[in-house]
């Protein structure tokens, strides 16, 4: 097998990528477009309390942590398209009764129902099935920028739906696309000929100690923990603010969204090659949190400002961007070769609890203490992370590669993996006998790809 032969994804590779990106950031998109218009429609549902709004906006979070990984395990029994369709069905049935109630608290429960419709995993798995390992990395890529694209459109579809159709209207809308997707994943989504375990896109229970005792991967996990909390907690009081204390109606929010995330994505691209590309991962991480902290402290002193909110949230979400794109790549980085898949599940249930905990602490705050409090409590928040994060070590600036080796028993996997790790740009190697698979961390500047090719099988 020559490099040559695997340079270009296939077109079943490429409809594989394009068709699951295209699922995962439509169901993304149903979640995020109540987040900067529910605050305001909470008003007029029966029996709401400040409290319980946060509950309605962050209750997906709690039902998405506690179920994303064991649905991810039920796909490697069951079948991955049987997963999805029922956690879509799940998803569509949510919104149905979230659209449908008139009382905050069948809203939250339609909100834990959404979440419960939990494929993330079962996602990322069923895209390992369909591409091969040396375009994993790409395809993986892929999916990520639609998760991104699908934030900063519901920021801005958000007020805009809202004015047009209403939230119960987004509800609906949600639950059609969450039907139009499983049309997508029974005509379109290609097939797998086989479904296996990919260590490097999913858990292993057998490995789940092993990264819980991680404590550069602990340090992570509470990063993108704090990060989600940061966001949910603030969208319980910013569209408040915007109309209550800075006199903007509800109708033009959707300009102020379209601003900042436009804005905030032109500081991102410099900020993350800056990063990567110059490896100032670390001081630009710890730049990115500290300005959290700071626009929470702006929304604090002058949210009865228009530009000062606006100012502030662009300083918000240029940090939150910077750092949505950087922890992955941190976890990617710091990962064991072996356990990339199960660093990432944990890593994912961390972000969806802290929307739910950023949702309950931000209507517990809002409730007892205003508008003032929550964004006080967040800039507390961010500054506990910061001094958290100051702490991490410097990142090893290496890449996972992973490689077919063919049938080996234990014994030759440990020697080929001695073997692997004397290849020049090769920092780690775990040969895995049961998987037929190398999993190593390189470097892919000093990387010899023809000396381990060697090694692969066809």
């Amino acid at each position: 097998m020559t490099p040559s032969a695997h340079e270009q994804m296939t077109i079943g590779e490429r409809r594989a990528a394009a068709t699951l990106s295209g699922i995962f950031g439509l169901r993304m998109l149903g979640l995020f477009m109540i987040l900067p218009v529910f605050a305001l429609y909470a008003e007029h549902l029966d029996g709401v309390t400040p409290t319980l709004v946060g509950l309605a906006i962050g209750a997906y979070g709690l039902t998405q942590a506690l179920l994303q990984i064991p649905a991810g395990m039920l796909s490697d029994r069951i079948g991955r398209k049987p997963v999805m369709v029922a956690g879509l069905l799940l998803f569509a049935a949510g919104s149905v009764l979230a659209a449908m109630s008139d009382t905050i608290h069948w809203v939250i429960v339609g909100r834990a129902l959404q979440g419960a419709g939990a494929i993330a995993s079962t996602v990322m798995a069923l895209l390992a099935d369909l591409t091969r390992e040396e375009h994993r990395t790409k395809a993986m890529a892929f999916m990520g920028a639609s998760i991104g694209v699908s934030f900063a459109v519901a920021m801005v579809a958000g007020p805009v739906l809202n004015h047009w159709i209403g939230v119960p209207g987004i509800f609906w809308l949600t639950g059609a696309l969450a039907l139009a997707a499983i049309a997508v994943v029974i005509l379109l989504v290609p097939t797998p000929h086989r479904s296996g375990l990919h260590r490097d896109t999913e858990p292993v229970p057998a490995l789940f100690g092993k990264v819980l005792r991680n404590g550069e991967l602990l340090r992570l996990n509470y990063g993108i923990f704090s990060l989600h909390l940061l966001l949910t907690a603030s969208f319980t009081v910013v569209p408040l603010a915007l109309r209550d204390f800075a006199g903007l109606a509800s109708g033009y929010h959707s300009f102020v969204y379209l601003g900042v995330m436009a804005g905030s994505l032109l500081v991102m691209v410099p900020a993350i090659i800056l990063a990567e590309k110059k490896r100032r991962i670390k001081t630009v991480f710890l730049a990115a949190v500290a300005l959290l902290a700071a626009a929470e402290l702006g929304l604090w002193q002058l949210h009865g400002s228009l530009s000062a909110i606006v100012a502030a949230l662009f300083v918000f979400f240029a940090a939150f961007n910077i750092l949505e794109a950087t922890l992955p790549s941190l976890v990617s980085k710091v990962a064991p070769p072996d356990s990339k898949g199960t660093a990432m599940g944990f890593y994912s249930s961390s972000q969806f609890l802290g929307a739910f905990i950023g949702g309950a602490m931000g209507g517990w705050l809002h409730g007892r203490y205003g508008i003032e409090g929550v964004f006080l409590g967040s800039a507390v928040v961010a500054a506990l992370w910061w001094l958290v994060a100051a702490g991490m070590r410097h990142p090893s600036y290496l890449s996972s590669y992973l490689l077919r080796v063919g049938p080996v028993d234990d014994a030759q996997a440990r020697l080929l993996s001695e073997r692997l790790a004397g290849v020049a740009g090769v920092a780690e190697a775990v040969v895995v006998a049961e998987d037929q698979t190398a999993y190593l961390k390189v470097d892919r500047s000093r990387l010899d790809v023809e000396a381990l090719q060697q090694y692969a099988v066809a």
